[in-house]
């Protein structure tokens, strides 16, 4: 994907692409592994959902500090720093299990500190993507990047990871170390040149946060811009309840799999693996639907097809039909998180994108949080469908509630970035505040 495909974004965007590509696949193949490790140490719904909510709360905690850090320090040094601590952490987490030292305690924790580099690194890594590229050719570079998202992360990443987990349990988390490792290592290589970097203050775009601001008041000032954008607003509110409903039912999927489906380790993997058929091609076709269609059309089809996803897995009785759900799962998500990406991206000042990132990701990730909390309860209770009861019944409501608001609002881009030099090519220049980093 990155030849023909990287045509036209410069050198610093396939550097970028490099780093998120080596370190998505690690994430993909830990992705399948983890949830095997947790549920060869118990098969309790609530324990397996609390593995994954402890990854999300920091998201909820550290959004302030992260949001203001952001804007004030250089965005490549961070994500460098925390892909290498990530690396360390995940190297811990391997040597405990090739140990046959590992447990819950240990799990839960390594989790809770890789949420808090992932707060803190993926921030500043999704505010420099516009740095790279110009706005008209925003679709396409998320589109590259979401389409290598689906194919190492979701295609291959989990059924590598489950047949690694099968040769020694330890050996996907070391590769995901690896993988962080290498991404520090390409990301430190990247500079941007001076002048596509430096923060232009406008009387639309607020500069960049003085050091005598109390950290609060700067953080406030993202979250007032984000909720005096009604695009933004409804975006950010609809996709932190369908994180909820996302996560309830996927938080227990390894049990859905092995449990309700019948499906070996292996084939927990190649299931994982199914959206990201439809996520590809979702990645393929997204830049001409946008282009084609409005953003409201896109989106309000979005929402009638994440609603039937999860009445579609409720009602799977095979591991053929669930398969094909998420496939068409994965079309659906590849072209949503374009569209969503491409209107922040384009609407949010430069001198604001790392506090407005950090509210919009604490919302969003919290809403992952909540529903990696309750998914388990809900398992425990009403069996390992009723999360997707739940969340179909939750999604058709927000669908009938974001109808108007995605009609009336939603193509309303208020404040357009300004355009990055038109030289993406390396530079020596150390002064910059915003040099390039790994997107989520």
């Amino acid at each position: 994907m990155a030849g023909k495909g990287f045509r036209g974004l410069g050198r610093a965007f396939g550097t970028l692409w490099s780093a998120s590509a080596v370190s998505t696949l690690g994430d993909g193949i830990v992705a399948a592994a983890a949830p095997l490790v947790v549920t060869s140490l118990t098969r309790d719904p609530v324990l397996v959902g609390l593995s994954v909510f402890v990854q999300q709360l920091p998201w909820l905690v550290l959004a302030p500090v992260s949001g203001v850090l952001v804007d004030r320090v250089d965005r490549r040094r961070l994500t460098v720093a925390m892909d290498a601590a990530r690396a360390l952490l995940t190297a811990v987490l391997a040597a405990s299990v090739f140990l046959d030292a590992v447990s819950l305690p240990l799990i839960y924790a390594v989790g809770l500190l890789l949420g808090s580099c992932s707060a803190l690194g993926d921030n500043a890594s999704s505010a420099i993507l516009p740095s790279v590229v110009t706005s008209a050719d925003l679709p396409r570079a998320n589109s590259l990047m979401f389409g290598t998202f689906s194919v190492l992360n979701k295609l291959c990443g989990p059924p590598l990871g489950a047949a690694l987990f099968g040769m020694a349990a330890g050996l996907p988390m070391l590769v995901d170390a690896l993988s962080f490792a290498g991404a520090a290592a390409l990301l430190a290589t990247l500079r941007l040149a001076a002048d596509a970097t430096s923060t232009t203050s406008t009387a639309s775009e607020p500069a960049a946060p003085a050091a005598d601001v109390p950290m609060r008041r700067r953080f406030a000032e993202g979250v007032r811009w984000l909720w005096g954008q009604p695009a933004v607003r409804t975006l950010t509110l609809a996709l932190c309840l369908m994180n909820v409903t996302l996560v309830a039912g996927f938080s227990v999927m390894v049990l859905y799999a092995r449990e309700h489906l019948g499906l070996s380790d292996f084939g927990y993997g190649v299931l994982l693996a199914a959206s990201a058929v439809g996520g590809l091609l979702g990645a393929v076709v997204a830049p001409p639907l946008q282009a084609r269609f409005s953003a409201s059309v896109l989106l309000r089809t979005g929402l009638v097809l994440e609603t039937l996803t999860h009445v579609g897995l409720a009602l799977a009785g095979s591991a053929w039909v669930a398969g094909a759900v998420l496939a068409v799962f994965g079309v659906h998500g590849s072209i949503w998180m374009g569209v969503d990406r491409t209107l922040v991206q384009r609407a949010v000042p430069d001198g604001l994108r790392g506090r407005v990132n950090s509210v919009f990701m604490a919302l969003a990730v919290g809403g992952s949080a909540l529903g990696a909390l309750i998914g388990g309860p809900l398992a425990r209770t009403f069996g390992l469908t009723g999360p997707f009861w739940f969340s179909a019944v939750v999604m058709a409501a927000l669908t009938v509630f974001a109808w108007r608001p995605f009609s009336r609002t939603i193509d309303t881009v208020p404040v357009p970035v300004p355009e990055p030099a038109a030289t993406n090519t390396t530079s020596t220049s150390t002064t910059s505040t915003e040099p390039a980093a790994k997107p989520v």
